[in-house]
């Protein structure tokens, strides 16, 4: 049964040099046999009700701007896997939640980036759920909880978003270890990953009430929203940390891996 990951993406400057973070997404998946495809939770593509892709043929989606033209140049051609939409769709609306079934949803920067690192050959298939923004921790735990069965079908689930993510504080080149890195950046890294290897679930689902200065650390909620998602298909699995670095000063890189 395959893993399940929590990645944090970081900036789309990534995709043109992944840097340390690349190397962690890389390591991932090294001894891991090629999962059937790929259920990818991104924070960039947010619906009022779950709603997942089922495009055959995924289009590269360029979802920001002012970056430098090289990386609108980018194309990750993945190919799509209708038959994992129709899967996700059925598993969720028999747990009462209804799906929206989109036909031409391509990929956002949240999935193709770090999967570009991960299996640059773009041979693995891939399906985007979305999130749901106005809804929180809880009702994306109950997703992942309706999902879990998946891992056992070939499917490798990954939640796509940033462990912390506050852009108004946004630093540039601003690493872990420098001085000007606020302070409650490791604050929040630390009680999450405390919060997490213990599995104190009720926890992390109030992070908003329990985490330090969480909401400096996520002045809204959609870049956490994937890992509960994670969690609940985890159902309690092993957990590891397997990178933890600041980029931008107050963007933290956490990757989490769960495994049975």
């Amino acid at each position: 049964m395959f893993p399940s990951f929590y990645i944090s993406h970081g900036s789309p400057m990534l995709a043109l040099d992944a840097g340390k973070a690349g190397l962690a997404w890389q390591a991932l998946v090294a001894d891991l046999p090629k999962p059937k495809a790929i259920l990818m939770v991104s924070a960039h593509w947010g619906s009022l009700r779950p709603a997942v892709g089922a495009a055959s043929q995924p289009e590269t989606i360029h979802d920001f701007g002012g970056f430098p033209a090289a990386l609108f140049e980018l194309q990750y051609p993945a190919p799509g896997a209708p038959w994992l939409a129709e899967k996700v769709a059925a598993v969720l609306e028999a747990a009462g939640l209804p799906v929206a079934i989109h036909p031409s949803r391509g990929l956002d920067h949240g999935a193709w980036v770090p999967l570009r690192v991960m299996y640059p050959d773009a041979d693995v298939p891939v399906v985007q759920l979305s999130i749901q923004p106005r809804q929180g921790p809880e009702h994306h735990y109950r997703l992942g909880q309706a999902l879990a069965g998946l891992q056992q079908e070939g499917v490798m689930i990954i939640g796509s978003g940033s462990l912390t993510h506050n852009l108004y504080e946004v630093m540039g080149d601003i690493t872990e270890g420098d001085p000007r890195v606020p302070a409650y950046v490791p604050a929040f890294q630390a009680w999450m990953n405390e919060k997490l290897l213990a599995n104190d679930i009720n926890a992390l689902l109030d992070y908003r009430r329990q985490a330090p200065e969480a909401s400096r650390a996520h002045p809204t909620d959609e870049h956490l929203l994937p890992i509960f998602v994670v969690m609940g298909v985890a159902q309690g699995g092993k957990v590891e940390r397997s990178h933890s670095g600041i980029t931008g000063g107050v963007l933290a890189m956490d990757v989490y891996r769960w495994q049975d």
